[in-house]
């Protein structure tokens, strides 16, 4: 019997706006097929935000999207990235060296630069995140022998020659745009916005579909973060949002609502899961949240976001954490 083929994504770009492109990239992640760039109008040139992931054939890639829509490589005056996340920065080396622009990031980086220098420590450590979490021990084991080589998607480490923090500004031909920070995903998110039209780039703060996921071990409460940019960014009124994956939404406010109401119900459900009086590891959570046990497709995901609904329930004195090996949760 014939197996199913996935579809071969190539890049591909449009015009949104005047002076406004989307840049749809391929990822080589299953569920995850593209992502997107976007490129402003500014003077002789452009200002690119987010690059895409580094792998072959992905600066090609680019290069297809843009030539599409009359731009190229040599245009980019400045490049700014929503996050230091692959799929978002992981192409910032190869931009730089054939544009020459500088790069504009946030300076809580670290979560993937540290990642890129030592792939294999950042791995293990992932693993003994796991093992510490109830992951049964051969489970484990089955991971780090299926994973081969770790390729970060990424060209190189890039250190900014800005740090993108909350209010810094830049100009391009459809208006002024301002930096919010809006930690949660990942440490180093920001957004931009354009307040005279009211445009939001989200990177992968809001998406065109209520997906959640958190870099989960570089800070105490990612959950809380991520609802608290939620916040920041709904004081806007943005009407038209560009975000890092999929297609724009004009209905911001109803993305962040369901956002807010899908980290209410996930909180619950963890909280429900301890209430019923025994101590569980996270990894014996999951199927309390989720409704079925973690794969291996839905392990890691799954399990970043429960521990940062357990360290949520910590820090807002709802839950405590039981040391041991595993690690065990119960309510207070």
């Amino acid at each position: 019997m014939a197996t199913a083929r996935r579809r071969r994504e190539l890049g591909r770009g449009e015009r949104v706006l005047p002076g406004v492109w989307r840049l749809r990239l391929p990822l080589p992640w299953p569920g995850v097929p593209h992502g997107n760039a976007w490129a402003l109008a500014s003077g002789d040139g452009i200002v690119l935000v987010d690059t895409g992931w580094h792998g072959p054939g992905s600066l090609a890639h680019l290069e297809l999207a843009m030539d599409q829509v009359g731009l190229k490589l040599e245009h980019v005056r400045l490049l700014v990235c929503t996050h230091a996340h692959s799929d978002h920065y992981g192409e910032a080396g190869p931009i730089i060296d054939r544009a020459g622009c500088p790069l504009w990031l946030h300076p809580n980086h670290e979560h993937m630069t540290k990642m890129v220098r030592d792939p294999e420590a950042a791995f293990e450590q992932r693993l003994e995140i796991a093992l510490q979490s109830g992951v049964p021990a051969e489970a484990v084991q089955r991971i780090r022998e299926s994973m081969g080589s770790i390729d970060p998607g990424v060209a190189r480490i890039v250190e900014p020659d800005r740090d993108l923090v909350e209010g810094v500004e830049f100009t391009t031909d459809v208006g002024t745009w301002r930096t919010l920070e809006t930690p949660g995903h990942a440490p180093s998110h920001v957004c931009f916005f354009q307040p005279e039209r009211r445009l939001l780039i989200s990177g992968d703060h809001l998406l065109g579909r209520v997906s959640i996921y958190y870099d989960y071990g570089h800070t105490p409460d990612p959950a809380g973060e991520f609802l608290h940019s939620l916040d920041k960014v709904e004081d806007l009124d943005a009407r038209l949002c560009l975000a890092g994956h999929g297609r724009t939404f004009t209905d911001v406010r109803a993305h962040i609502h369901a956002n807010r109401a899908l980290v209410a119900e996930r909180v619950q459900k963890v909280l429900d899961a301890l209430g019923a009086g025994e101590e569980l590891t996270a990894f014996e959570v999951i199927p309390h949240v989720y409704g079925v046990d973690a794969t291996a497709e839905t392990g890691r995901w799954w399990l970043n976001e429960t521990l940062s609904y357990l360290t949520h329930l910590e820090q807002t004195g709802r839950a405590r954490r039981i040391d041991g090996e595993p690690e065990r949760w119960t309510t207070l």
